[in-house]
């Protein structure tokens, strides 16, 4: 899951993703890069993150994203 790293350090390089878990209740992630995560996610992985999946416990931390991303593939 390299390449969701990567996405992740382009909107807030000086996050440490292995260890923060609360990207969205301490408001490091605002909802621009909510939006921008769930578009670069689509292209990337080629998965649609539908609108019911996007609450703050898939987006709080790189492990609950990647969690994310896995089942969405796993249901294509």
């Amino acid at each position: 899951m390299d390449a969701l790293l990567k996405i992740l350090q382009s909107l807030h390089p000086e996050v440490d993703y292995s260890t923060c878990a609360t990207l969205i209740d301490d408001k490091i992630l605002d909802s621009f890069d909510i939006v921008t995560l769930v578009a670069e996610i689509n292209d990337k992985f080629d998965v649609a993150i539908p609108a019911e999946e996007i609450v703050p416990e898939n987006f709080n931390s790189y492990t609950a994203l990647r969690t994310l991303i896995e089942r969405l593939e796993e249901d294509n």
